[in-house]
């Protein structure tokens, strides 16, 4: 399902749980994310589609997430060389490349 095109979340941790999959934490910056979306990870000019298994708050599973919430999101078909601290996921295609 397409993602809230407002959603933003600027990656500060990566790990992997063997067997379940990439876990990303971060505070939402804006908009909603919810377990199934279609989100953007942001690497400069580049960009890949990844849809969220799993979504949870202080080990409290979620369907959804706000702005403002401390999350930890879920990629099964993620490796954890995929994304780095200071990505960014959007909920849709921002170029977030410094041009001169």
């Amino acid at each position: 399902m397409p993602a809230d095109p407002t959603f933003r979340m600027t990656v500060q941790e990566v790990f992997s749980i063997k067997g379940r999959g990439t876990v990303v934490t971060g505070r939402i910056d804006s908009g909603t994310i919810n377990v199934g979306d279609e989100i953007r990870i942001q690497k400069g000019s580049s960009s890949r589609t990844v849809v969220v298994s799993g979504l949870e708050i202080n080990r409290k599973a979620l369907t959804r997430a706000q702005a403002g919430d401390m999350i930890g999101a879920l990629f099964k078909d993620l490796e954890q060389g995929d994304i780095q601290q200071g990505d960014a996921l959007t909920g849709s295609d921002l170029d977030f490349s410094w041009k001169p």
